[in-house]
């Protein structure tokens, strides 16, 4: 049962490091770039809770 804490204890921290290494990768900083920029982005086409169209 041992064996079994160290293989999910590695296998847990193999995705930890690969998901660290996909955030950081040069290939994803244009997109990651973009997303930080939507919240300063206008809201032109908001809906409301009501269904109704406006500015907030």
């Amino acid at each position: 049962m041992g064996w079994l804490f160290s293989a999910w204890t590695v296998l847990v921290a193999a995705v930890f490091f690969g998901v660290v290494i996909w955030a950081w990768s040069r290939k994803r900083k244009p997109e990651f770039d973009e997303a930080a920029r939507i919240p300063l982005e206008d809201d032109d086409d908001v809906t409301d809770v009501n269904g109704e169209k406006g500015n907030g």
